[in-house]
């Protein structure tokens, strides 16, 4: 009966056989005395029972499907493991690649921030420069038109000394309606000049 229980379990048949020639060798050896005075014997025969009974009550399938869901649970556990690291792997490349966008982003923003802001200092120049140039340009009119100014208040004074010294000459060296004369026509000439 134990040979067939060994026999529908391959796995455990090795086992069983090798049970079975420890007593056939244990008879050959010449103990002297029945087999069933031998504690060896039923030490042996004890065991084979349990043997026969975890095999006939599929107690190798059970820890086999036992140990078959415990490596199921690990290789599930190591392929959850395996999808959590890929996507934090992919969440790392990701955050990366945005710090490096980022990075150029903000390189983009100061070298157009540099450019806006020389851009605005020449502008700025430019109109200092313009502004410079339109009160110097007003500076000299004023100082032309002042310039103009004195001489002409010059000439008028000239004129009028010059006026006035030649009614002297006149008034010594003519007579009274000559001299109206005279000094009528030089006034008209004068004031021809000027204008």
């Amino acid at each position: 009966m134990m040979i067939a229980f060994a026999q529908d379990d391959p796995q455990h048949s090795e086992t069983a056989l090798e049970a079975v020639t420890e007593v056939e060798k244990h008879i050959d050896d010449g103990h002297s005395g029945p087999v069933t005075a031998d504690t060896n014997f039923w030490v042996l025969l004890a065991f084979l029972i349990v043997v026969g009974i975890f095999l006939w009550q599929g107690v190798p399938k059970m820890i086999g499907s036992f140990l078959s869901a415990r490596a199921e649970g690990v290789q599930r556990q190591l392929d959850e493991a395996r999808t959590l690291r890929e996507e934090a792997q992919r969440t790392l490349a990701d955050f990366q690649k945005r710090q490096r966008e980022a990075e150029t982003e903000a390189e983009a923003i100061i070298e157009q921030a540099k450019a806006d802001a020389k851009s605005v200092a020449t502008e700025a120049r430019a109109k200092l420069d313009e502004q410079i140039a339109r009160r110097r340009k007003a500076a000299e009119d004023r100082i032309a038109r002042a310039e103009a100014q004195a001489i002409a208040e010059i000439r008028g004074r000239t004129a009028d000394m010059a006026i006035a010294a030649a009614r002297e000459i006149i008034a010594n060296r003519m007579d009274d309606r000559s001299q109206g004369q005279l000094i009528d026509r030089a006034i008209n000439e004068v004031g021809t000049r000027l204008n």
